[in-house]
Order: structure tokens, then sequence, then C-alpha cells
């Protein structure tokens, strides 16, 4: 199963650079990765990334994080999948540009 990260272009320039990353700020100051499924990803940019352009969208290989991802309940009672360690450049499946058109992202065809 695929889940998703979105960054902003300095967020996966470093991850890019180092190869792994404790995520955003929002993941450091929370001790875990947030990631979003397929279903999730829409709203969390809407809710968190409202606006925000050069976003980027991480697909990542949730089996393959093992016992450090960890599904838990957050908003709305729905389970998200937190990783409790960094994210791993290896982790990433594919990535792909996030856009803004007309004030909403335009998520890429292979999520759906």
């Amino acid at each position: 199963m695929l889940i998703y990260k979105i960054f902003r272009a300095d967020e996966w320039a470093a991850l890019q650079a180092a190869g792994e990353t404790q995520g955003a700020p929002v993941d450091v100051a929370d001790g875990f990765v947030h990631f979003s499924t397929a279903t999730q990803a829409a709203e969390t940019a809407a809710k968190h990334f409202a606006g925000a352009e050069g976003l980027t969208l991480l697909a990542c290989d949730a089996g393959a994080m093992g016992e450090d991802l960890k599904w838990e309940v957050s908003r709305g009672g729905a389970e998200f999948p937190h990783l409790y360690r960094n994210i791993r450049l290896s982790d990433v499946v594919w990535s792909k540009p996030l856009p803004l058109v007309g004030g909403a992202h335009h998520f890429p065809e292979e999520m759906a």
C-alpha cells in the first residue's frame, strides 16, 4: 500500500541532499512523520497547505516501513499512518509535483 507525504520545496530538497530527514517542522515537534492515505491526502493538503505552491507529493511503501509505521487515530477519528523514524529517500517510491490549480491542489492520476 502506498502512503503519501506532502513536502514544501525546501523539505524535499533537504531529504534529497541528506538521504533522510526528520520531516517538516510539525513532524519534528510531534516526534513522528505524518503521512496520509490516498483518500486522506486531499483533505491534508487543503487543511495544512492551503494556497501553498511548490509542493511535492511523495509516495512511500507502507509495508516496507515495517514496525516503525503506526496507524493512529487522528483527524475526524480516522487512522493515519505515522512513521516513528526519519523518512529516508529509499522509502520514496515516486515523487511528483503537487500543483495549485484554481485554488486547489491537483493530485496525480496514480492516486486514483
